[in-house]
């Protein structure tokens, strides 16, 4: 029976000396900071291709594409793209990790980016462009700064969930890469021991204030307008 004898500091002192965790902390944060500023800048890039659609049906079907890996349930994503990977014949290991949690952060971002898009003024890029303003110009000057709250909100959303993942990353991992979720869960399966605790907590406060930045930059832009 456990018996609770007050606070201490020692096991995030000795979660830090795990060479198995030290290694799974780099490859988690290496692949989440990757494939969030990836799937961020493709998914901004889709969001403002889905938005000058013309066609109806067309972008009503993209829409429902990029709407499945989020219904989905990660289990069917992870078995999917396991099975994409074996079948193309990819060696299972660190990019087949990262072209994952690029996968299915991009439909997170893209649903982040779209709503700012619909709340441009339908004439403002004809408005530069008759000033002068070259297309690009226009894009990099005019479109992505007005839409910038939910870029960042959709690069913070990728973040949390390529750092908090563990399901899709259990399926695409390979021999030697490994993030925390997994190695949390390989260290579950032999014993609850007081290091978990400590990666857990240490887990659970980075998440909760990324999300508390991102609803922040959200209501910040609501007073705003």
């Amino acid at each position: 029976m456990a018996k609770w004898e007050g606070f201490t500091f020692e096991w995030y002192g000795k979660l830090f000396e795990n060479d198995r965790i030290m290694n799974a902390l780099y490859y988690t944060i290496l692949i989440a900071v990757v494939s969030t500023l990836v799937a961020t800048i493709i998914g901004t890039i889709t969001a403002i291709g889905i938005h000058k659609m013309r066609n109806g049906k067309g972008k009503k079907l993209l829409l429902n594409v990029n709407y499945l890996p989020i219904l989905n349930p990660d289990v069917v994503t992870g078995v999917s793209l396991m099975t994409l990977f074996a079948f193309i014949n990819i060696e299972f290991g660190f990019n087949t990790m990262l072209i994952s949690h690029i996968v299915f952060n991009i439909p997170y971002v893209i649903l982040s980016v779209l709503p700012k898009l619909k709340q441009l003024p339908a004439n403002i890029e004809d408005a530069a462009m008759d000033l002068g303003a070259k297309p690009m110009y226009t894009l990099r000057k005019v479109i992505l700064p007005q839409i910038k709250p939910g870029i960042i909100s959709g690069l913070l959303i990728a973040f949390t969930m390529s750092i908090d993942d563990f399901v899709i990353s259990f399926f695409t991992a390979g021999n030697g890469v490994s993030n925390l979720s997994i190695e949390i869960y390989s260290m579950t399966r032999k014993g609850i021991r007081p290091e978990i605790n400590a990666l857990s907590t240490i887990m659970f406060v980075v998440v909760l204030v990324l999300l508390i930045l991102s609803n922040r930059s959200e209501k910040k832009q609501s007073v705003i307008k």
